[in-house]
């Protein structure tokens, strides 16, 4: 049974993150850009001049809402996670360096698409029982789309409700508590033999903190993000461009191997890696499970701010993409081909590969940092889906089932801490794929309302 399973998702996993599913986001991407004229490029000193100027603003949301920067931070809590220090490694492993440059050019073209997803939050949102903005592709498809369309935002609601729990919760447990382990263990903190009954207690704290955030309402979610994302961002930079400047001599060649090996991967792996549409696919894939554009996750955070100007918030979505794939994924490609440690092309790999680049230039002692720069990633993830997962049943049922949800969502923590999980991982990643193809047939059909909600914001500012 179990492996009947496990073929059918295989099956339609391939499907999901493989090439008709990346035509797909990356064509809905590319016909956003063509009809805003290239936005994400002629309006990016923009972007980063608006949203990098809240960063420093001291603001207060109205009851119910968060300020536009919490908002970022929170949809930045769930896609800059440890897809960013595993994913990029895993993606460079089995599809070489110039798996990198493909992910570049998935987020430039994610710029436009997030930007139109979060426009279309903003402007389609509701507000709830408990008086907080709701929104996300579930309200634009219902609010913005004909009745013909409205099946599209159940199913958007149900894949989101079936991811969560793995994705957003269980395999971001999982990578806390091997961080934690492999610290502990060494530097001989605790034996083999006690490993389990240390995830089984770091299980229930996490389960305690992420059910004591994400019941305190828009309010504490927003407060924590705020503080949470930055400092663990900065906090990874720093490391990272550590390792780039000690490595220094190795950069001309690194960003060869890039671009070269974008189109000839064979000559740079030697030959292991032959294929120039796996690396393409690999880096594509990568791009888009990391900052998440197409997959409209994150505009159902951006619709919580207290902004009346949904393309201003727009504007942080691109910086949003940008932040995630264009730094920090990049960040960590260089941590792995700068540091000159032995990469096994062909063969998965993870975290590890990434800490074993920071090992290798600062030292052993470096693994104690890593494993708090993981927990920081890991637990922001949790929060920022333990949101989204919320919106979601919320709009399939009604907010009444919002805290029981969010109960039973916190103690799947214990599970993903003490429990191999094994199958559910992919089947969860193959939901997650899911979520795209409703959001991106609704932010097709609704390119006209972005159309038409830019040139009225920028004639305005232009009037002003």
């Amino acid at each position: 049974m179990l492996h009947t399973i496990e073929s059918i998702n295989n099956v339609v996993n391939n499907f999901i993150w493989g090439v008709p599913a990346m035509i797909c986001i990356i064509g809905v991407g590319l016909y956003l850009s063509i009809r805003t004229n290239f936005l994400q490029i002629r309006k990016f000193p923009y972007a980063i001049k608006t949203t990098l100027g809240r960063v420093f603003r001291k603001t207060e949301a109205s009851e119910g809402s968060m300020t536009p920067f919490q908002a970022v931070c929170t949809a930045l809590a769930a896609t800059v996670g440890t897809g960013n220090i595993s994913g990029v490694a895993g993606a460079i492993a089995i599809g070489g360096p110039g798996t990198i440059f493909w992910m570049w050019i998935s987020a430039l073209l994610g710029m436009c698409t997030k930007f139109a997803e979060v426009t279309l939050a903003v402007h389609f949102r509701e507000t709830n029982d408990h008086g907080e903005f709701v929104g996300g592709p579930m309200y634009y498809i219902k609010n913005g789309l004909s009745k013909n369309w409205h099946f599209l935002a159940y199913l958007f609601s149900a894949f989101g409700v079936l991811t969560v729990f793995g994705t957003g919760n269980a395999t971001q447990v999982n990578t806390i508590t091997t961080a934690i382990d492999s610290a502990l263990l060494n530097f001989h903190i605790i034996p083999d033999s006690s490993v389990s009954t240390v995830n089984l207690v770091l299980g229930i704290i996490i389960a305690i903190v992420v059910g004591l955030v994400l019941l305190g309402g828009i309010k504490r979610i927003g407060k924590v993000t705020e503080k949470l994302v930055p400092f663990m961002a900065l906090f990874y930079i720093a490391l990272a461009l550590g390792v780039v400047i000690l490595n220094m001599q190795h950069i001309p060649d690194v960003f060869y191997s890039i671009f070269y090996g974008a189109f000839h991967p064979r000559a740079v792996t030697g030959g292991i890696v032959g294929s120039f549409f796996l690396s393409m696919k690999k880096g594509v894939s990568r791009g888009i499970f990391s900052n998440e554009a197409g997959l409209g996750t994150g505009s159902i955070a951006h619709a919580c701010a207290d902004t009346k100007k949904p393309v201003k918030q727009g504007m942080f979505g691109i910086f949003e993409v940008f932040a995630d794939t264009i730094i920090i994924c990049t960040l960590t490609a260089l941590v792995i081909l700068c540091s000159g440690i032995p990469i096994h092309y062909g063969n998965p790999a993870g975290a590890e590969l990434t800490i074993l680049g920071l090992t290798s230039t600062y030292g052993n002692w470096i693994s104690i940092f890593t494993a708090v720069a993981m927990c920081c990633f890991a637990f922001s993830t949790i929060i920022g889906w333990g949101l989204y997962g919320a919106r979601c049943i919320e709009f399939l049922f009604s907010s009444k089932v919002t805290k029981p949800f969010l109960i039973a969502y916190s103690l799947v923590a214990i599970l993903g801490a003490t429990v191999d999980l094994g199958l559910l991982w992919s089947i969860a990643e193959t939901f997650n794929g899911l979520m795209a193809i409703p959001n991106l047939i609704a932010v097709f059909l609704l390119s006209g309302t972005v159309i038409k909600l830019v040139k009225e914001y920028f004639s305005n500012e232009q009037s002003h």
